[in-house]
C-alpha cells in the first residue's frame, strides 16, 4: 500500500514537473511590460527576457535606471519612465505600449515596482505612511494592471503579481504587509474574472531576499528618524535603549539570512511568463517553502509564540 502511495505521488510530481516545462512559442513577436526596472528583480527579469528574445518594456522610476538597462540589453528593449502612483505617467505609458503592439496585443504584465520602508510598530507611525505606501505598492499595481488589461486580452497574455510570503503571516511591518495582503486578493479576483478570457494570472510570493527594498542602512536610517518624533511617553514605554536593540537585531536577520540569490525570484518570474501552462502561485525562496508557508497554516497563538521569541520586548511589556 506504501509503495503504491509513493509511485502515485512521484507520477504525479513527474506528470507536473513535465507540463511546467513546455514554453510558449513565437516569443519574438510577444511584448512584456515590466515595472520597477530600476534594480532588484525587475531590472534581472527585464535583461533575463530580454537575452530570450522577447519585446521588452522596461519601466523604471528613475533616469540613472534607464541609462543602466539601454548599456547592457539589446536594441529591442525600450525604457520607460513610469511613477506608478500618477495615472497620467500610468496612460503614456499604455499609448507608448499601444503605438508599437498594434494588434498582437500585450503578451505579459509584470507588476514589480514596490516599497519597503518605513518598518516599525504600528503606534510609531500615521496613517499617511500607510496610504503612501498603498499608493505604490497597491494602487499603483491596480491602476496599471486596469490600463493594459484591454491589450494582455488580446494577447490572451499574462498577468503577473509579485506579493510576498508575508502576506500569510504579518511581520512589525504593518504597511508593507498590508499591501501585500491586498496585491494577494487582488490577484486571486482578478485570476478568476480573467479566466473567461483566455488571460492567465500568477502570484510570485517571494521569500526575505537581498534587494534594495530592505537594507539593514535603511532600516537603521528609518527607524531612527521615526524614533526621534515619537513623544517622550511613547520613548518611555518602549526604553531608551530599544532602538539600539531593534536595529541591531533586525540589521542581523537582514546581513545573515537574506538570500542573495535574486535569480530564483526571476526564474519564477520568467517561467510565468513564458510556459505554456504557468503556476497560479510561486514561493521562490527556502524560507518561503519551509518556514513561512507552513507557518501560515499554525493556529495563531504557534505563530505568535514564535515572533515574541524573535521580536525585542519593549521596556513596559506587560510579558
Amino acid at each position: 500500500m506504501l509503495l503504491c502511495l509513493v509511485s502515485l505521488i512521484t507520477i504525479l510530481f513527474l506528470c507536473r514537473w513535465l507540463r511546467a516545462r513546455k514554453r510558449v512559442s513565437g516569443i519574438s513577436n510577444k511584448y512584456v511590460f515590466i515595472t520597477g526596472c530600476d534594480s532588484g528583480f525587475g531590472n534581472l527579469l527585464a535583461k533575463r527576457l530580454d537575452q530570450l528574445g522577447f519585446r521588452v518594456f522596461a519601466a523604471c522610476f528613475t533616469e540613472k535606471g534607464e541609462d543602466e538597462l539601454k548599456k547592457t540589453t539589446s536594441d529591442k528593449l525600450v525604457t520607460v519612465h513610469l511613477d506608478v502612483t500618477k495615472s497620467e505617467s500610468i496612460q503614456r505609458a499604455i499609448e507608448l505600449v499601444k503605438s508599437q503592439v498594434g494588434q498582437a496585443g500585450l503578451w505579459g504584465l509584470v507588476n514589480n515596482a514596490a516599497v519597503g520602508t518605513p518598518f516599525g510598530p504600528c503606534d510609531w507611525l500615521n496613517v499617511q505612511e500607510f496610504r503612501s505606501m498603498f499608493d505604490v505598492n497597491f494602487f499603483g499595481l491596480v491602476d496599471v494592471t486596469l490600463g493594459f488589461v484591454p491589450l494582455i486580452k488580446m494577447a490572451k497574455g499574462r498577468i503577473v503579481n509579485v506579493s510576498s510570503v508575508i502576506a500569510r503571516i504579518s511581520l512589525p511591518a504593518a504597511p508593507y504587509c498590508a499591501t501585500k495582503s491586498a496585491v494577494e486578493s487582488f490577484t486571486d479576483s482578478l485570476r478568476k474574472n480573467m479566466a473567461y478570457f483566455g488571460v492567465k494570472v500568477s502570484c510570485i510570493e517571494p521569500g526575505f531576499f537581498k534587494t534594495s527594498i530592505i537594507t539593514s542602512e535603511l532600516f537603521k536610517s528609518t527607524s531612527e528618524q521615526l524614533w526621534e518624533r515619537q513623544t517622550e511617553e511613547l520613548k518611555e514605554e518602549y526604553g531608551r535603549d530599544y532602538l539600539e536593540k531593534v536595529v541591531k537585531n533586525v540589521g542581523k536577520q537582514i546581513n545573515s539570512y537574506a538570500d542573495p540569490d535574486l535569480m530564483k525570484v526571476v526564474s519564477c518570474m520568467e517561467h510565468a511568463v513564458s510556459a505554456e501552462h504557468p503556476w497560479t502561485r510561486y514561493a521562490p525562496g527556502w524560507d518561503a517553502k519551509f518556514f513561512w508557508i507552513p507557518l501560515s497554516y499554525m493556529p495563531t497563538v504557534i505563530i505568535d509564540y514564535v515572533f515574541s521569541q524573535t521580536m525585542v520586548r519593549p521596556a513596559k511589556s506587560v510579558y
